[in-house]
């Protein structure tokens, strides 16, 4: 069952942002990590030295392995930043500065 349906919540209306090129709806109040889990999309970095994939780990803020390019800048916590409409969002690699 829908939890939103469950509870009887009437969100707000979704509204798109864009992930490496793929438009994605997000709802009002979601961070960048719950819009990018709500997509399927559940790995948007990878590190340094051994370009394995991350995602969200603990949820919170606290690890870092959730860091994403949010319009230009690099290394926002996606589990922290909320999504907001026409965000583009772009998979991490390593620092996420280019060299």
């Amino acid at each position: 069952m829908n939890p939103l349906r469950l509870v009887r919540a009437r969100p707000a209306r979704a509204f798109a942002v864009t992930v490496d090129g793929r438009t994605i709806e997000a709802l009002p109040g979601r961070t960048v990590a719950a819009a990018l889990w709500a997509a399927g999309i559940t790995s948007w970095r990878t590190t340094r030295n051994t370009d394995r994939p991350r995602g969200v780990f603990c949820g919170i803020g606290v690890c870092f392995d959730c860091l994403v390019t949010v319009n230009d800048r690099p290394n926002q916590r996606a589990c922290l930043v909320p999504a907001h409409p026409g965000d583009v969002i772009r998979t991490q690699e390593g620092t996420g500065h280019e060299d």
